[in-house]
Protein backbone atom coordinates (compact mmCIF):
# COMPACT_ATOMS: atom_id res chain seq x y z
CA UNK A 1 0.00 0.00 0.00
CA UNK A 2 1.29 3.34 -1.17
CA UNK A 3 1.65 5.88 1.72
CA UNK A 4 -0.47 9.12 0.08
CA UNK A 5 2.35 11.41 -1.00
CA UNK A 6 2.35 15.02 -1.93
CA UNK A 7 4.60 17.75 -3.98
CA UNK A 8 4.55 21.37 -5.08
CA UNK A 9 4.86 21.36 -9.24
CA UNK A 10 7.78 24.26 -9.35
CA UNK A 11 7.61 23.74 -13.45
CA UNK A 12 4.18 24.63 -13.51
CA UNK A 13 2.27 28.21 -13.55
CA UNK A 14 -1.15 29.68 -13.96
CA UNK A 15 -2.43 32.29 -16.44
CA UNK A 16 -5.49 33.55 -15.30
CA UNK A 17 -8.36 34.15 -18.21
CA UNK A 18 -11.17 36.91 -17.25
CA UNK A 19 -13.44 38.96 -18.53
CA UNK A 20 -17.18 38.13 -19.74
CA UNK A 21 -15.87 36.44 -22.88
CA UNK A 22 -13.95 33.91 -21.46
CA UNK A 23 -15.93 30.57 -21.94
CA UNK A 24 -16.61 31.18 -25.71
CA UNK A 25 -13.08 32.88 -26.23
CA UNK A 26 -11.09 29.58 -24.82
CA UNK A 27 -13.56 26.56 -26.28
CA UNK A 28 -13.31 28.34 -29.68
CA UNK A 29 -9.55 26.92 -29.29
CA UNK A 30 -8.96 24.36 -27.55
CA UNK A 31 -9.71 20.82 -27.63
CA UNK A 32 -11.53 19.87 -24.77
CA UNK A 33 -14.94 21.24 -23.59
CA UNK A 34 -14.61 24.87 -21.42
CA UNK A 35 -17.76 24.85 -20.61
CA UNK A 36 -17.91 21.76 -17.83
CA UNK A 37 -14.74 23.20 -16.80
CA UNK A 38 -16.41 26.99 -15.77
CA UNK A 39 -19.49 24.71 -14.32
CA UNK A 40 -16.82 23.24 -11.68
CA UNK A 41 -15.45 20.14 -13.67
CA UNK A 42 -11.79 20.87 -14.54
CA UNK A 43 -11.01 19.58 -17.91
CA UNK A 44 -7.08 18.41 -19.68
CA UNK A 45 -6.96 20.12 -22.65
CA UNK A 46 -4.28 21.22 -25.63
CA UNK A 47 -4.11 24.14 -27.92
CA UNK A 48 -3.38 23.39 -31.50
CA UNK A 49 -1.45 24.85 -34.79
CA UNK A 50 -4.24 25.92 -37.15
CA UNK A 51 -2.71 21.75 -38.73
CA UNK A 52 -3.37 20.10 -35.94
CA UNK A 53 -0.22 19.87 -34.25
CA UNK A 54 0.52 20.30 -30.81
CA UNK A 55 1.17 23.39 -29.11
CA UNK A 56 0.85 23.62 -25.22
CA UNK A 57 -1.79 21.10 -23.07
CA UNK A 58 -3.03 22.48 -19.70
CA UNK A 59 -5.66 21.86 -17.03
CA UNK A 60 -8.71 24.64 -17.22
CA UNK A 61 -10.21 25.41 -13.85
CA UNK A 62 -12.45 27.71 -12.68
CA UNK A 63 -12.20 29.96 -9.04
CA UNK A 64 -14.72 32.57 -8.92
CA UNK A 65 -15.25 34.48 -11.90
CA UNK A 66 -12.08 33.80 -13.98
CA UNK A 67 -11.21 30.48 -15.66
CA UNK A 68 -7.19 29.40 -14.93
CA UNK A 69 -4.93 27.37 -16.95
CA UNK A 70 -2.52 25.13 -15.09
CA UNK A 71 0.50 25.02 -17.72
CA UNK A 72 4.77 24.76 -18.42
CA UNK A 73 5.73 27.70 -16.29
CA UNK A 74 8.39 28.09 -18.56
CA UNK A 75 6.34 28.39 -21.54
CA UNK A 76 3.35 30.49 -19.68
CA UNK A 77 4.45 33.70 -21.77
CA UNK A 78 4.41 31.51 -25.10
CA UNK A 79 1.03 30.37 -24.12
CA UNK A 80 -0.41 33.77 -23.03
CA UNK A 81 1.27 35.29 -26.31
CA UNK A 82 -0.57 32.79 -28.50
CA UNK A 83 -4.03 32.79 -27.13
CA UNK A 84 -3.44 37.18 -27.16
CA UNK A 85 -3.54 36.36 -30.73
CA UNK A 86 -7.02 35.58 -31.23
CA UNK A 87 -8.57 38.14 -28.71
CA UNK A 88 -9.60 40.54 -31.11
CA UNK A 89 -12.56 42.08 -29.71
CA UNK A 90 -13.35 39.71 -27.21
CA UNK A 91 -14.03 40.84 -23.62
CA UNK A 92 -11.34 38.69 -22.28
CA UNK A 93 -8.38 39.00 -20.16
CA UNK A 94 -4.73 36.86 -19.96
CA UNK A 95 -2.72 37.83 -17.27
CA UNK A 96 0.23 35.87 -15.09
CA UNK A 97 -1.19 34.33 -12.12
CA UNK A 98 1.95 32.25 -11.16
CA UNK A 99 2.90 34.63 -8.08
CA UNK A 100 -0.61 34.22 -6.59
CA UNK A 101 -1.16 30.40 -6.92
CA UNK A 102 0.98 27.15 -6.33
CA UNK A 103 0.25 24.26 -8.20
CA UNK A 104 0.90 20.82 -6.49
CA UNK A 105 0.12 17.09 -7.05
CA UNK A 106 -0.83 14.09 -4.50
CA UNK A 107 -1.18 10.61 -5.15
CA UNK A 108 -0.98 7.11 -3.84
CA UNK A 109 -3.90 4.51 -1.82
CA UNK A 110 -6.67 6.78 -0.84
CA UNK A 111 -5.66 10.28 -1.99
CA UNK A 112 -9.20 11.31 -3.27
CA UNK A 113 -10.47 10.17 0.01
CA UNK A 114 -8.89 11.99 2.11
CA UNK A 115 -9.84 15.35 0.42
CA UNK A 116 -13.53 13.61 -0.05
CA UNK A 117 -13.72 14.80 -3.64
CA UNK A 118 -16.44 13.68 -5.34
CA UNK A 119 -15.97 12.35 -8.94
CA UNK A 120 -14.13 14.67 -11.20
CA UNK A 121 -15.49 17.65 -9.47
CA UNK A 122 -13.19 20.78 -7.98
CA UNK A 123 -13.93 21.81 -4.11
CA UNK A 124 -12.17 25.03 -2.52
CA UNK A 125 -9.03 24.23 -1.17
CA UNK A 126 -6.47 26.74 0.68
CA UNK A 127 -7.55 29.17 -1.16
CA UNK A 128 -7.70 28.22 -4.18
CA UNK A 129 -9.08 24.39 -5.36
CA UNK A 130 -8.19 20.60 -5.58
CA UNK A 131 -9.60 18.13 -7.87
CA UNK A 132 -9.10 14.61 -9.04
CA UNK A 133 -6.57 14.70 -12.15
CA UNK A 134 -8.89 14.87 -14.97
CA UNK A 135 -6.49 12.54 -16.65
CA UNK A 136 -6.37 9.18 -14.85
CA UNK A 137 -7.70 8.22 -11.46
CA UNK A 138 -4.48 6.68 -10.69
CA UNK A 139 -2.74 10.00 -11.12
CA UNK A 140 -4.40 11.44 -7.91
CA UNK A 141 -5.44 14.83 -6.93
CA UNK A 142 -3.94 18.34 -8.16
CA UNK A 143 -4.05 21.96 -6.90
CA UNK A 144 -3.97 25.09 -7.69
CA UNK A 145 -3.50 26.98 -4.12
CA UNK A 146 -2.06 30.19 -2.65
CA UNK A 147 1.15 29.93 -2.11
CA UNK A 148 2.66 28.98 1.05
CA UNK A 149 -0.53 26.34 2.07
CA UNK A 150 0.98 23.63 1.21
CA UNK A 151 1.02 22.78 5.27
CA UNK A 152 -2.83 22.49 4.31
CA UNK A 153 -2.03 19.22 2.22
CA UNK A 154 -0.13 17.91 4.54
CA UNK A 155 -2.87 18.71 7.48
CA UNK A 156 -5.07 16.45 5.17
CA UNK A 157 -2.65 13.61 5.51
CA UNK A 158 -0.23 13.43 3.13
CA UNK A 159 3.51 13.04 3.29
CA UNK A 160 5.72 15.51 1.61
CA UNK A 161 7.87 13.75 -1.62
CA UNK A 162 10.17 15.21 -3.56
CA UNK A 163 9.11 16.23 -7.62
CA UNK A 164 10.96 13.30 -8.55
CA UNK A 165 8.67 11.33 -7.00
CA UNK A 166 5.95 11.83 -8.64
CA UNK A 167 7.99 11.71 -12.27
CA UNK A 168 8.41 8.26 -11.22
CA UNK A 169 4.91 7.77 -10.96
CA UNK A 170 3.87 9.63 -14.09
CA UNK A 171 6.28 7.35 -16.00
CA UNK A 172 5.01 4.35 -14.78
CA UNK A 173 1.72 5.37 -15.68
CA UNK A 174 2.65 6.33 -19.11
CA UNK A 175 1.40 9.58 -19.34
CA UNK A 176 3.20 12.33 -20.71
CA UNK A 177 4.60 15.39 -19.27
CA UNK A 178 3.89 18.25 -21.63
CA UNK A 179 6.92 19.58 -24.22
CA UNK A 180 9.22 17.20 -22.43
CA UNK A 181 7.57 14.36 -24.43
CA UNK A 182 5.33 16.08 -26.95
CA UNK A 183 7.28 17.52 -29.99
CA UNK A 184 6.00 21.87 -30.51
CA UNK A 185 4.20 22.11 -33.86
CA UNK A 186 5.30 18.25 -34.61
CA UNK A 187 3.18 15.49 -32.39
CA UNK A 188 -0.18 14.35 -33.09
CA UNK A 189 -2.80 14.40 -29.61
CA UNK A 190 -4.02 10.86 -30.83
CA UNK A 191 -0.52 9.20 -30.78
CA UNK A 192 0.30 10.67 -27.84
CA UNK A 193 -2.74 8.97 -25.73
CA UNK A 194 -5.04 12.68 -25.51
CA UNK A 195 -8.32 10.46 -26.11
CA UNK A 196 -7.77 8.33 -23.27
CA UNK A 197 -6.78 10.71 -20.62
CA UNK A 198 -9.54 12.62 -21.45
CA UNK A 199 -8.05 15.61 -23.18
CA UNK A 200 -10.41 15.49 -26.26
CA UNK A 201 -13.32 16.18 -26.63
CA UNK A 202 -14.85 15.10 -30.31
CA UNK A 203 -18.81 16.61 -29.47
CA UNK A 204 -17.96 19.96 -28.29
CA UNK A 205 -18.05 21.56 -31.60
CA UNK A 206 -14.97 23.33 -33.83
CA UNK A 207 -11.59 24.17 -32.16
CA UNK A 208 -8.06 25.28 -33.97
CA UNK A 209 -6.93 21.79 -35.72
CA UNK A 210 -10.03 19.98 -34.88
CA UNK A 211 -9.89 18.56 -38.50
CA UNK A 212 -6.49 16.70 -38.27
CA UNK A 213 -7.21 15.17 -34.56
CA UNK A 214 -10.92 13.91 -36.05
CA UNK A 215 -9.43 12.60 -39.06
CA UNK A 216 -6.86 10.33 -36.95
CA UNK A 217 -9.41 8.85 -35.14
CA UNK A 218 -12.31 8.22 -37.36
CA UNK A 219 -9.98 7.11 -40.70
CA UNK A 220 -7.64 5.03 -37.99
CA UNK A 221 -4.77 6.79 -38.66
CA UNK A 222 -2.88 5.71 -35.35
CA UNK A 223 0.26 3.86 -36.28
CA UNK A 224 2.55 4.97 -33.45
CA UNK A 225 1.82 5.29 -30.09
CA UNK A 226 4.09 7.05 -27.05
CA UNK A 227 4.20 4.66 -24.33
CA UNK A 228 6.16 3.27 -21.12
CA UNK A 229 9.51 0.87 -21.98
CA UNK A 230 11.95 -0.38 -19.14
CA UNK A 231 15.15 0.52 -19.91
CA UNK A 232 17.92 -2.04 -19.31
CA UNK A 233 21.50 -0.52 -18.98
CA UNK A 234 22.40 3.30 -18.94
CA UNK A 235 19.32 5.55 -19.48
CA UNK A 236 20.21 7.33 -22.99
CA UNK A 237 19.18 11.16 -23.41
CA UNK A 238 15.73 12.23 -24.87
CA UNK A 239 15.69 12.41 -28.24
CA UNK A 240 18.11 8.74 -28.51
CA UNK A 241 16.65 6.77 -31.71
CA UNK A 242 15.11 3.45 -30.67
CA UNK A 243 16.34 0.97 -33.06
CA UNK A 244 15.22 -2.81 -34.16
CA UNK A 245 17.57 -4.79 -36.11
CA UNK A 246 19.04 -1.73 -37.69
CA UNK A 247 16.10 -0.28 -38.54
CA UNK A 248 14.85 3.22 -36.89
CA UNK A 249 11.53 2.71 -35.27
CA UNK A 250 10.85 5.40 -32.71
CA UNK A 251 12.47 8.29 -30.38
CA UNK A 252 12.88 7.92 -26.50
CA UNK A 253 11.70 10.81 -24.63
CA UNK A 254 11.60 11.58 -20.66
CA UNK A 255 13.08 9.21 -18.35
CA UNK A 256 14.51 7.84 -15.09
CA UNK A 257 15.19 5.17 -12.73
CA UNK A 258 15.16 3.30 -15.91
CA UNK A 259 11.80 3.38 -17.14
CA UNK A 260 11.49 5.89 -19.88
CA UNK A 261 8.67 6.90 -22.59
CA UNK A 262 9.31 6.28 -26.00
CA UNK A 263 6.97 7.00 -29.38
CA UNK A 264 6.98 3.94 -30.82
CA UNK A 265 5.99 2.00 -34.47
CA UNK A 266 2.90 -0.19 -33.68
CA UNK A 267 4.23 -2.80 -35.35
CA UNK A 268 8.01 -3.15 -33.79
CA UNK A 269 6.61 -3.76 -30.21
CA UNK A 270 7.57 -7.22 -30.26
CA UNK A 271 11.27 -5.99 -30.40
CA UNK A 272 13.68 -6.78 -29.55
CA UNK A 273 14.54 -2.38 -29.14
CA UNK A 274 17.48 -0.51 -28.27
CA UNK A 275 18.23 2.70 -27.75
CA UNK A 276 22.03 3.83 -27.49
CA UNK A 277 23.28 1.16 -25.42
CA UNK A 278 20.31 -0.19 -23.89
CA UNK A 279 17.81 -2.34 -24.19
CA UNK A 280 14.00 -1.33 -24.34
CA UNK A 281 11.33 -3.60 -23.68
CA UNK A 282 7.67 -1.87 -24.20
CA UNK A 283 5.28 -1.45 -21.09
CA UNK A 284 1.61 -0.44 -22.37
CA UNK A 285 -0.49 0.46 -19.52
CA UNK A 286 -4.06 -0.66 -19.74
CA UNK A 287 -5.45 2.45 -20.04
CA UNK A 288 -3.96 2.74 -23.36
CA UNK A 289 -6.20 1.06 -26.40
CA UNK A 290 -4.10 -0.35 -29.12
CA UNK A 291 -6.39 -1.59 -31.23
Amino acid sequence: MTTPSFTPLAGRGALEIGGADRVAFLQGLVSNDVAKAAGGTPVYAALLTAQGRYLHDFFVVAIGEALYLDCERGRLADLQRRLSLYRLRSRVTLSDASARFTVAAAWGDGAAAKLRLAGGAAMAFAGGVAYGDPRLAALGTRFLIAPGYEDEIAAAGFMRADAAAYDRHRLALGVPDGSRDLEIEKSILLENGFEELHGVDFDKGCYMGQELTARTKYRALIRKRLMPVKVEGPLPPPGTKVMRDGEEVGELRSGADGLALAMLKLDALAGPLSAGTAKLAPQPPTWMRLG
